[in-house]
């Protein structure tokens, strides 16, 4: 009881405008350029999407900081810019329709969301994104609950806000791995952290984790009762790793690290 009033509390106290928050490689951009992008920037349709040009070419360049710098004289986009004079612009170097002269909204809240949490959201305007960038007393809470992640699990929380500014929701886009090979999870709970949605995101190397059935029996679910499962032999194991891992790092990010 003590856990879950720290999570409501926490989700209390969000205020709309506070800073966006910034996963690995938006980090890496914002350390760059000095601010931080949308998912747009990489990918074509927000983040979890396959990548853009751009998305592409900071993939060639191994995706590290200096990636940034190797990449700014290609035009990826095509649009006659350079990706450098684009991102010191503040225009989108992912998007042809973003240029230094007339950047566009890409920068906008609702462009700095993934469409993905905004579709299960529908009609909601406001969203509070959280940094869950893990410590090693986050790390260990976890290993103590038989869940491995590691600093490479950094994510980022969106939580829906109503127009009371009250959350509605909780939902984080967690990747998972079947045969070495990546899918996307976006998972959404309640403030109780009971599981209200899972839906495949970008399953193009995973086929088979689009039609599982697995999903509606995850619904309804406290998140706490869910089991990581010790091994990973189904694509259904990877679904539930995913969602244990999800619902993980938001219980010890909005808990302050307990588990």
């Amino acid at each position: 009881m003590r856990r879950m009033t720290l999570i409501l509390a926490t989700l209390a106290g969000l205020h709309p405008l506070a800073a966006i928050a910034e996963p690995t490689f938006a980090r890496m951009y914002k350390s760059q350029y000095g601010y931080v992008p949308s998912c747009n920037a990489c990918h074509k349709d927000g983040g979890g999407t396959p990548p853009n040009e751009y998305g592409k070419s900071f993939k060639d360049a191994k995706m590290v900081l200096a990636s940034f710098g190797q990449i700014e004289a290609i035009d990826s986009d095509g649009d006659g810019f350079p990706n450098g004079d684009e991102a010191r612009a503040r225009a989108n170097p992912g998007s042809a329709k973003s240029t230094p002269a007339a950047p566009g909204d890409w920068l906008d809240t609702s462009n700095l969301i993934p469409r993905e949490v905004q579709d299960i959201f529908p009609g909601i305007k406001r969203y509070k994104p959280i940094d869950a960038i893990l410590t090693e007393k986050e790390i260990s809470a976890a290993a103590g609950i038989g869940v491995e992640l590691t600093v490479r699990d950094e994510n980022t929380i969106y939580i829906p806000l109503n127009e009371s500014n009250r959350p509605v929701g909780i939902s984080i886009i967690q990747p998972a791995m079947f045969n070495d090979k990546p899918f996307f999870l976006l998972v959404a709970t309640d403030g109780a952290l009971n599981i209200r949605n899972v839906v495949p995101v970008n399953t193009k190397h995973v086929p088979e984790a689009k039609d599982s059935t697995i999903y509606a029996k995850l619904v309804g679910n406290p998140a706490k009762n869910l089991k990581a499962p010790q091994s990973v032999n189904t694509v259904d194991d990877a679904i539930v790793l995913g969602v244990k891992k999800a619902t993980t790092i938001i219980r010890l990010r909005l808990s302050g690290g307990r588990n």
